[in-house]
């Protein structure tokens, strides 16, 4: 009788045992992010939990444009990037299933404003484009357009970024930008002052779509990470990767530089998401020693 007992209290703690790994492993393939932090503003991202029990993962549309979709603790989300002309309100995505149906969800955004900047640059074709110039600039922006256009299907997308420069943040998203009192666009990324030749690195796995030596931009790289997700790395003052170069997180692309319109030397980082311009903070671990300047 007592060994019966003794057999049956073995096989029911190998049975708790066995149903915590099961759960366990389910657990963790059931990922929960922290990153991207969801920011629903102009220049932000929305995460939007997607109102739909299917399996496969759903093809998501913003404004004709597709959408980042990840699987996040069992549940599909979209993450949508905001462009800075987004209005407060409410917006609409379309959810198309496998099965061709299609669903449509509402979600929210909110204002927010952005500081001016003021800089004053001595070198005054960077501010008015002779004609040549402004061919060249033109060209440019074609090539960024192409690059920024870019959508690579691709499943299990890392958003937890890294900095891609040890330096200090000089320049931050957004800013309404006025070069020699005269406006001109946002700033779409974040300037990070460093020594020339500090080490630029990649800020997750990616490949290299696009290099180049820009007018406005100067040395540049942009890096696809997937679905949507772009990067860029600008007035570099080397570059040490090559077009379809694969890259893994904190590889070295280049050094910082001066390049193309600066009034030092930084490293210009730009992140697109559906080939929008987004804070790249959002993407990135909260680092005491930035400094809004």
């Amino acid at each position: 009788m007592l060994k019966n007992l003794k057999i049956i209290s073995i096989s029911l703690l190998l049975f708790v045992l066995f149903t915590q790994n099961c759960f366990s492993g389910e657990l963790n393939n059931q990922a929960s992010f922290k990153y991207p932090v969801h920011n629903p503003v102009p220049g932000g991202i929305a995460i939007i939990e997607l109102k739909t029990k299917d399996k496969n993962k759903p093809d998501v549309f913003y404004k004709n444009k597709k959408i980042m979709v990840r699987k996040n603790a069992g549940h599909w989300q979209a993450i949508v990037g905001l462009s800075l002309n987004t209005k407060s309100g409410q917006h609409k995505i379309k959810i198309k299933t496998k099965d061709k149906k299609l669903k449509y969800q509402i979600f929210a955004t909110k204002n927010k404003e952005y500081k001016k900047q003021y800089i004053t640059l001595k070198n005054k074709g960077m501010v008015t484009l002779s004609p040549e110039n402004l061919k060249r600039a033109i060209s440019d922006k074609k090539i960024s357009k192409k690059a920024f256009a870019t959508w690579l299907e691709k499943n299990n997308i890392k958003l937890d970024f890294i900095m891609p420069v040890d330096g200090i943040v000089s320049s931050r998203f957004g800013l309404k930008r006025f070069f020699n009192k005269k406006p001109r666009k946002p700033h779409s990324g974040i300037d990070i002052a460093a020594p020339t030749g500090t080490l630029i690195k990649s800020p997750a796995d990616g490949r290299v779509i696009a290099t180049g030596n820009f007018y406005f931009n100067g040395n540049v790289v942009f890096v696809d990470h997937g679905q949507g997700l772009i990067t860029m790395f600008c007035h570099m003052n080397k570059i040490n990767v090559s077009k379809n170069q694969i890259v893994k997180k904190a590889d070295k692309i280049g050094e910082v530089g001066e390049t193309g319109r600066v009034t030092g030397a930084h490293l210009h980082f730009s992140v697109s998401l559906n080939n929008t311009r987004i804070d790249p903070e959002l993407l990135l671990p909260p680092i005491p020693e930035l400094k809004d300047k």
